[in-house]
């Protein structure tokens, strides 16, 4: 077997490995929810449980019957079903996090109060409450996802550049188009785009939500197109391409719209600053390509004029830092996207948004313009990141 059909392997029983845990993890907390639910109404659809039960798995299994249908009956039913599943991955999540916070709750009162009388548990009023509490968290969060938000940054880079004192540029991430940020999404964002009158917009990865043939289908490469900046519009892969599996169509299309996709490529704009596009971290597992070292990539350009990274993902910061990167512009990490997995992101990631500068190094992270799975945003925001950029000695 070659070295490439080991690492195909290697990756191939990662994966499984992956689905098998995340699956069961699902499988437990869903019929924990469930259970609590039916718990909580058991006197009114005890006579019915066999319904219950049986629409419960029906919503329960929606999230994995979308992504199988898509390739055998795609259409209007199968989209309905894909939102629905990830409406209910969130709405699982919120459940899951209230009913065993209110099981903990209660175990530490009937601890450390043995003898006091608690109303039946689950009750139907409280079974109410939940629902009724997931439900407006989902609402707002829908709101809260479709309403980006602005977000301006003042950068100086401490170069001179001929004729150029500053640099008026746009960056967005994890678009994710696709089913849930359709065209109509895509055409406003555009159009928010176009109103700030960049000289260069920057597309920091995850622009296609893994369904390649969704995107040209909807036209919205043309969209796309309409996008106006005075030096163009420049591109990386995120992860989601290469999971979609059709890394190379992506690049195609995204270049049918005008938009420079730059894997692992350096290029000098107009003789006055440097634009490096890396290549994903993914290409490695999913393509069987490793992305170019940094160094490599670098070697031998000008270093007295700027230079601006594109990395989808913000790992390993001590690189850009240690080969002389002016400005990294990343995303992937959705700031978390929803309340708590913010708290983790913000662990996770030295950076996991905003601002961080590390000597001459700068970095700002994007939470990204689109949602991944439940189409939700909560203690996090969309958003469009406006850059001005000063070059002053």
């Amino acid at each position: 077997m070659t070295e490439k059909g080991r690492n195909n392997g290697r990756i191939s029983l990662l994966f499984l490995g992956i689905l098998i845990i995340f699956v069961s993890i699902y499988a437990a907390g869903n019929y924990y929810v469930g259970l609590r639910f039916f718990q909580s109404i058991q006197s009114l659809v005890e006579p019915y449980s066999l319904f219950y039960w049986s629409g419960y798995a029906l919503l329960a299994t929606s999230l994995f019957a979308a992504r199988l249908g898509k390739r055998f009956y795609p259409g209007y039913v199968n989209d309905l079903v894909a939102v629905t599943g990830d409406y209910w991955l969130g709405a699982v999540y919120y459940s899951f996090l209230i009913w065993a916070g209110t099981d903990i709750l209660r175990f530490l009162i009937n601890f450390i109060f043995p003898a006091a009388q608690i109303i039946k548990y689950p009750s139907f009023y409280w079974g109410f409450v939940v629902l009724s509490l997931v439900s407006l968290l989902l609402l707002y969060g829908t709101w809260n996802a479709r309403h980006p938000r602005i977000v301006h940054y003042d950068i100086t880079i401490k170069k001179t550049v001929h004729n150029l004192p500053k640099l008026h540029a746009v960056m967005v991430s994890d678009i994710h188009l696709g089913l849930v940020v359709d065209t109509d999404r895509l055409d406003a964002m555009v159009n928010s785009i176009n109103e700030l009158d960049p000289d260069l917009v920057f597309l920091a990865g995850d622009t296609i939500d893994e369904d390649v043939r969704l995107f040209a289908n909807n036209k919205m490469p043309e969209v796309l197109k309409k996008l106006r900046s005075k030096y163009g519009v420049y591109a990386v892969l995120g992860n989601h391409e290469y999971i979609g599996g059709n890394s190379k169509l992506a690049v195609e299309y995204l270049r049918q719209a005008g938009v420079n996709v730059l894997v692992d490529e350096c290029i000098k704009v107009n003789n006055q600053f440097y634009i490096v596009g890396r290549d994903d971290r993914m290409a490695g597992r999913m393509a069987g390509k490793p992305r170019i070292k940094l160094s490599s990539l670098v070697d031998g350009i000008d270093r007295n004029l700027p230079i601006v990274l594109l990395d989808h993902q913000p790992i390993n910061l001590e690189e850009g830092q240690r080969n002389g990167i002016d400005l990294q512009l990343s995303g992937h990490t959705h700031d978390g996207q929803f309340f708590p997995n913010t708290l983790i992101a913000r662990h996770v990631f030295e950076n996991s948004w905003g601002y961080l500068r590390k000597g001459e190094y700068q970095i700002i992270v994007s939470a990204g313009f689109g949602t991944w799975g439940p189409p939700i945003r909560i203690g996090s925001n969309s958003e469009i990141t406006d850059l001005t950029i000063s070059f002053v000695e």
